[in-house]
């Protein structure tokens, strides 16, 4: 008995068995045809491909920040061959020019400190003119007296010669009505109208990359330069624009008036008698004629 119940025990065992069997295979006869399709997939297969495909997007990502890295430096490289903007190329050309002529206008010496800045300053603002920006140049020279050219951003150079300004033993005050005057024919745009070359506007700001640089608007500065300040200077018109300006500024300080108008007589007297500056006339006419276009009827003195 007990034989035959382990032999039907075993028998029962093994067709449970293949009862489970049969049904898990009439299961899987059930699934879709995507779900086998899904159990048939590598796994390890799409990793791999993963990978590769993310490994071809960062080259891609790679490739365009190197591209556009390029063209950064493409541009950057080609702004290297700007031509300064005008404000900028004004200022440059007067630097290069007191460069170019510094054994003539013996600027490098060790200068006296005249207090000047201060006294010019005050000045400016005592006639309304606030926030300039200037620099005084010593000359140690008779050969050039007096100037104001461009400066670089906006500002004004002034030039004076301390030969003159000790012949005349011309006081702060003087010396700074006189670089007024100068300051006034700066601001009129006479210098930069007469030593201005030609073709300037399409010149600066513009782009010689690949191309060989013209110097020849710098030339042509260079020697507008050089004519009006060491020969041509201003004409009678616009000598006479600026003192009827400066008469128009001086008149509410009748002291400084006054000064001004001594420092015209001094300077008249001066190049009339001192062969060193009798170029000065030819520069800036005239001292004698800016007495007669200030003078009122009754003299002040």
């Amino acid at each position: 008995m007990i034989t035959i119940f382990k032999a039907s025990l075993r028998f029962s065992s093994l067709a449970l068995m293949v009862m489970m069997f049969t049904s898990q295979i009439n299961a899987q006869d059930k699934k879709t045809k995507e779900e086998k399709e899904l159990e048939l997939v590598d796994f390890k297969q799409i990793k791999k491909v993963l990978q590769e495909d993310g490994l071809s997007q960062q080259a891609k990502s790679k490739a365009r920040q190197v591209e556009a890295i390029k063209k950064e430096q493409a541009i950057i490289e080609k702004d290297r061959f700007l031509v300064p903007t005008e404000d900028e190329w004004w200022g440059i050309m007067s630097e290069y020019w007191l460069v170019k002529n510094a054994p003539t206008l013996a600027w490098d010496f060790e200068k006296p400190d005249y207090g000047l800045e201060d006294s010019f300053k005050a000045v400016l603002q005592n006639v309304g003119l606030f926030q300039k920006k200037f620099r005084i140049l010593l000359l140690n020279t008779p050969a050039l007296v007096r100037a104001a050219i461009p400066g670089p951003d906006g500002e004004t150079i002034f030039l004076i010669s301390v030969p003159f300004i000790r012949t005349l033993d011309l006081s702060k005050l003087e010396i700074s009505l006189m670089m007024l005057e100068d300051y006034l024919k700066a601001e009129e745009g006479y210098f930069k109208k007469a030593v201005r070359p030609k073709g300037l506007d399409a010149y600066v700001g513009s782009n010689f990359y690949g191309k060989k640089l013209d110097l020849s608007p710098m030339s042509e500065a260079l020697k507008n330069y050089d004519q009006f300040l060491l020969q041509k200077g201003f004409t009678f018109q616009q000598q006479f624009a600026v003192t009827k300006k400066m008469d128009s500024f001086l008149k509410s300080n009748i002291e400084w008036w006054n000064t001004y108008f001594r420092l015209l007589g001094k300077i008249d007297r001066l190049i009339k008698t001192n062969n060193q500056y009798k170029t000065y006339n030819q520069l800036y006419p005239s001292p004698e004629m800016q007495l007669k276009w200030l003078s009122p009827d009754d003299k002040v003195l």
